[in-house]
């Protein structure tokens, strides 16, 4: 290797060591320089309709690969994907905010610029970001900036958190030292301490004694990287599993002892029962947000339960500091004696989630979310990416048991609506290299499968062009309930805030620039949606699919949603 190297080129191929092989963003002119070092350093340049969809699509992929890049223009560029980068932070995506800005000297003669307030005043951006990233590097100094650089993506990856990089125009081609390329960058290990060890005899102590045990998987686990550790622990316990929303497609679903997502007191009555009576549980990677956590109502007793989190372990109101969960779960998986845990021998007749079949229904019924979701759940298979967009779909999309290796998105915690439609763009698009280097669970055959709302789609509808564009292997279920119906369950039934415009949605294919024969539908009835789901055309043709499932503006899943229906018409 060369002793030195544009800096450009020592950014992006970092980024390369690190497994991103695309790059979203949108061109502007203070980061035209920098795209032009993209694909000559092996990247492939993404291009967006817009920075919001840019920075949706990049948390895509990084949720589904490890680490997602974006690239902005300074000013109107960044705050159009701010949105999306805060969205990552709040959710755990490691996203790499690349800011093209302009030139060292302009900002240090605090020239008027466009782009700018028109004060002479460049810092404001950053400070912006600053609160929504794990970290922030100000490319100023070539003998610095590789180790700026280096310190942020490590910081990226530790926290699975954004970050945000400021290059400069002036500083793009300028050469830099290559020496830390030849080392790649890796999260430092933990240093064996009083406390880890103190906790691990804890948690082996509290496992033993327990009579009533069970296991509850969040959505930090993917984060952590303490996925296969979990996944173990359900496996050789045999405890009974449940999943918050967030934590949903982390372990095998199809597990004897996988009962799906925990819906606290919207839940059958056994399953309250059982965790509320439960003398210990474990709790992987917790995410107690409101949404994530039914209203708080899933989230466990305090004092029968263990977290493992990125920085402690907290059993009952005992706090173990820096006890990262990676750390000690690999001990734990390697220290637990499997003949002094609890067998559950019967195993507790508890209800799990099912699929459902169109004997159920009638073929002339129109579709509804008290039987639609299981019934779709018949079609997913294994290695599929599932996204339900924020509103009725992304509640029914947790009634939907998963076959093995399915990824799943659904509304968490920042719940901006029209996300999913671009970060479909984005997990599509790394599905498709992971398939491509035969790193995808030996699967070849995967989809990505987005159920989204017709005012969510109104929303990002423009990255349907670049699902197109790249001939992605994504299927589009409309739900077509004429407005924001989530919206009318919390307030406003019949308020004329909450319509849309009524669209021609399966037009839009073909203005996006699909070809004539890509596939579409629409349905009204099981009837028709059983005649969709085993047409020929649509299991075995790659590319874009979008069906148009049309359903009632007044219906919504079972649970807290449907509550606040029923509550609305009162």
């Amino acid at each position: 290797m060369s002793a030195t190297i544009k800096l450009a080129e020592y950014l992006f191929t970092r980024l390369k060591q690190l497994g991103v092989e695309s790059v979203h963003g949108v061109p502007g002119d203070f980061n035209l320089t920098l795209l032009d070092h993209v694909q000559p350093s092996g990247l492939h340049w993404v291009g967006n309709a817009n920075e919001l969809n840019a920075g949706y699509a990049a948390d895509g992929y990084a949720r589904t690969k490890g680490v997602g890049a974006l690239i902005t223009t300074f000013g109107v560029g960044e705050l159009s994907a701010i949105n999306a980068i805060a969205g990552a932070y709040a959710e755990r995506a490691a996203v790499v905010h690349i800011v093209g800005t302009p030139e060292r000297f302009k900002q240090d003669s605090r020239l008027l610029v466009h782009h700018t307030f028109n004060d002479g005043e460049y810092g404001r951006f950053s400070r912006m970001h600053a609160e929504i990233t794990i970290a922030q590097a100000s490319l100023r100094d070539p003998r610095t900036s590789p180790g700026q650089i280096d310190e942020v993506l490590r910081q990226c990856i530790l926290h699975s958190r954004p970050v945000y990089i400021e290059v400069p125009v002036d500083l793009v081609g300028v050469p830099v030292s290559a020496e830390g390329l030849s080392h790649a960058l890796r999260n430092p290990d933990g240093v064996p301490s009083p406390a880890s060890a103190a906790a691990l005899a804890e948690v082996l102590e509290r496992i033993y004694r327990a009579k009533q045990p069970a296991l509850l998987v969040d959505g930090e686990t993917r984060p952590l990287g303490i996925g296969e550790s979990v996944q173990a622990i359900v496996s050789s316990t045999g405890w009974p599993t449940w999943l918050n929303t967030f934590g949903k497609g982390l372990v095998d679903e199809t597990g004897p002892n996988v009962h799906g997502v925990y819906r606290g007191k919207w839940d059958d009555p056994a399953v309250q029962k059982f965790i509320g009576e439960s003398d210990l549980v474990l709790c992987f990677g917790p995410h107690f947000s409101s949404t994530n956590s039914f209203g708080f109502t899933s989230v466990p007793n305090p004092q029968s339960t263990i977290l493992f989190t990125d920085t402690e372990v907290r059993v009952g109101e005992q706090v173990f500091r820096d006890v990262p969960a990676k750390s000690i779960l690999a001990e734990l998986t390697k220290a637990l004696d499997l003949s002094k845990v609890k067998r559950y021998e019967p195993y507790p007749d508890l209800p799990r989630d099912q699929l459902s079949t169109f004997s159920s229904v009638s073929a002339d019924q129109p579709i509804a979310h008290d039987s639609v979701w299981r019934i779709l759940a018949n079609f997913l298979k294994p290695g599929d990416i599932v996204m339900g967009e924020t509103g009725t779909a992304g509640y029914g999309a947790r009634e939907m048991p998963l076959p093995p290796h399915t990824s799943f998105f659904s509304p968490v915690t920042w719940l901006s609506i029209g996300y999913m439609l671009g970060a479909a763009q984005g997990a599509a698009l790394a599905q498709q290299e992971l398939i491509a280097a035969s790193k995808y669970h030996g699967v070849e055959d995967a989809r990505t499968i987005l159920f989204i709302g017709d005012g969510s789609f109104q929303m990002t509808v423009q990255e349907l062009g670049t699902i197109i564009r790249l001939n992605l292997n994504v299927i589009v279920f409309l739900i077509n309930n004429d407005g924001y119906t989530i919206e009318r369950c919390i307030h406003g039934l019949k308020q004329e805030y909450n319509d849309v415009t009524s669209w021609r949605y399966l037009q839009a294919p073909s203005f996006f620039g699909a070809r004539e024969d890509t596939y579409t539908a629409q349905v009204r009835t099981y009837g028709d949606l059983e005649k969709v789901l085993s047409d020929p055309s649509l299991n075995t043709r790659k590319g874009l699919k979008m069906i148009e499932v049309f359903m009632d503006r007044e219906d919504a899943p079972k649970g807290p949603l449907s509550d606040f229906l029923q509550a609305q018409k009162a």
